[in-house]
């Protein structure tokens, strides 16, 4: 393992954070890993500031108003054409179509009849404002960091606990700012009982409107359970996959969280606001894991979660997800189990985990073998080029997309992947993304000089020599940011 302060620093900077910026590799290169634990100790770290932001039960309602009045309109529009003889078959844009685009960064929604090459109709704002602010608050957080790790950590929970956009769009960012973002240094069990409980998770996995079979609502409606929910708890977010649970569990786990839901977002004044509904609870005593939970209203259900996060399994899991996002796609068994030991004797304490990764000597490992995802890549180039002035977080978010990993719409509940398998073919797609970044800087920038402070020791020699030969500023800046250096971690 190297000694030298420099590559310690600048190996810190990007396996831990988003990349050096100015001369943070020198900065920092007296005591590396003091400042990356430093960076745990911010007064408000993982917060943002979002006052102008709506909450998640207030960017539901908005949402839930604007598509009324876009109903509307279709309709009054509809009529005007019947009574002229006209066709309005086509009309009507979709609420999937109107978060697709949203998310994906542009500002316009094909019409079901548009033909290829035709230009599209422009998307009313309102949906675009809500998800571009949230992300555009997210991407300036990663970027103006110091260090970057909280916000990596706030990234990897996140994803840890995925919601999708394409199915809870307006909530997508509250969502993270209201049950990652404030926990995120804290107790493990207390984001685990906060994105559970979250209405943008409820709705995902589809509890809102799950009963029991015994509830009022299940005999009055002849509905019953949906397990969705309770399983990815125990497949992903707590135990994980052949931890012992069995198919009971996860039933009995399911009827705990009957009730869980929230109030529909055509409410005026508390739309989207999460609520216990008696009615769809089933009632009494319930057995999960060999232990009985009796019937407590919501509480049963946060009995359950806070057990669950105890649970050995729990720490097991997390602790492998953590050294494999960081360290290596197969991560050193030691530091695993560092991490779980942490884990465990701390509580699920998310800061002395954070603290123990950090101080592991597994963790400062040379070689780096992480290939970063897109997202993780697009914030390491705004960061180290200052160019998030110049793009707009709308091409931010197309890039994202085109490249494969969309902003808060992943896949499945699992999140999106984290190795390199994930994401080694489309690397080829980064250069035309890196082209048009490097185009876009200010006709003054120094290569060489980005390659000395994003790369610094890290940079090979013959990294060196490809920037240093490039027949144009733009293209230099393009090799620099598809360097295999910058590539990975």
């Amino acid at each position: 393992m190297t000694t030298d302060p420099r590559f310690q620093a600048a190996l810190a900077l990007h396996r831990f954070g988003f990349g050096p910026v100015g001369n943070l590799i020198d900065t920092i290169a007296n005591d590396p890993r003091a400042a990356v634990l430093a960076d745990l100790e911010r007064p408000g770290a993982g917060r943002v500031a979002a006052a102008n932001l709506p909450t998640s039960s207030e960017a539901s309602r908005a949402f839930f108003d604007f598509r009324a009045e876009r109903r509307a309109k279709a309709k009054l529009a509809e009529r005007a054409k019947k009574a002229a003889g006209g066709d309005a078959a086509a009309m009507a844009v979709t609420d999937a179509a109107v978060a697709g685009a949203a998310v994906a960064g542009t500002n316009a929604v094909p019409a079901p009849d548009q033909k290829p090459g035709q230009n599209p109709p422009l998307l009313p704002q309102l949906p675009a404002q809500l998800i571009q602010n949230e992300a555009k608050v997210r991407f300036d957080a990663a970027v103006g960091a110091d260090i970057g790790f909280v916000e990596r950590l706030v990234w990897f929970w996140s994803n840890h606990f995925c919601i999708s956009a394409d199915k809870m769009f307006s909530m997508a960012g509250a969502y993270e700012r209201e049950a990652i973002r404030p926990h995120v240094l804290g107790s493990f069990t207390d984001m685990l009982v906060a994105a559970e409980g979250h209405p943008a998770m409820l709705f995902y996995l589809d509890n809102a409107e799950s009963m029991g079979a015994d509830s009022t609502a299940g005999i009055n409606r002849d509905k019953g359970l949906n397990e969705n929910l309770a399983r990815e708890i125990l497949e992903l977010h707590t135990l994980g996959v052949s931890s012992g649970y069995t198919q009971a569990d996860v039933t009995s786990f399911a009827n705990v969280l009957t009730g869980w839901s929230f109030i529909g977002t055509g409410i005026p004044s508390h739309g989207g606001e999460f609520v216990f509904a008696k009615r769809l609870h089933e009632p009494g005593e319930q057995v999960v894991l060999g232990k009985h939970y009796p019937d407590i209203g919501v509480r049963q259900g946060r009995a359950v979660l806070a057990d669950l996060a105890r649970h050995p399994a729990t720490a097991r899991h997390i602790a492998q997800k953590l050294a494999r996002h960081f360290v290596a796609d197969e991560p050193p068994p030691t530091l695993v189990a560092a991490l779980e030991k942490t884990f465990s004797d701390s509580s699920g304490d998310l800061k002395e985990v954070a603290k123990a990764l950090v101080t592991a000597e597994e963790s400062w490992t040379p070689q780096r073998t992480k290939l970063k995802p897109p997202s993780a890549w697009l914030a390491g180039m705004l960061r180290l080029t200052d160019a998030q002035w110049t793009i707009p977080i709308g091409r931010v978010m197309f890039e994202q997309a085109a490249l494969g990993e969309p902003l808060w719409r992943p896949p499945a509940p699992n999140g999106y992947p984290d190795t390199e398998a994930a994401w080694l073919d489309g690397v080829a797609h980064r250069l035309d993304v890196a082209n048009e970044f490097a185009g876009r800087l200010a006709n003054g920038t120094d290569p060489l000089a980005l390659l000395d402070s994003g790369l610094g020791p890290l940079a090979s020699p013959e990294t060196r020599d490809t920037v240093g030969r490039a027949e144009s500023r733009t293209q230099a800046l393009a090799l620099l940011m598809m360097a295999p250096e910058f590539l990975r971690r």
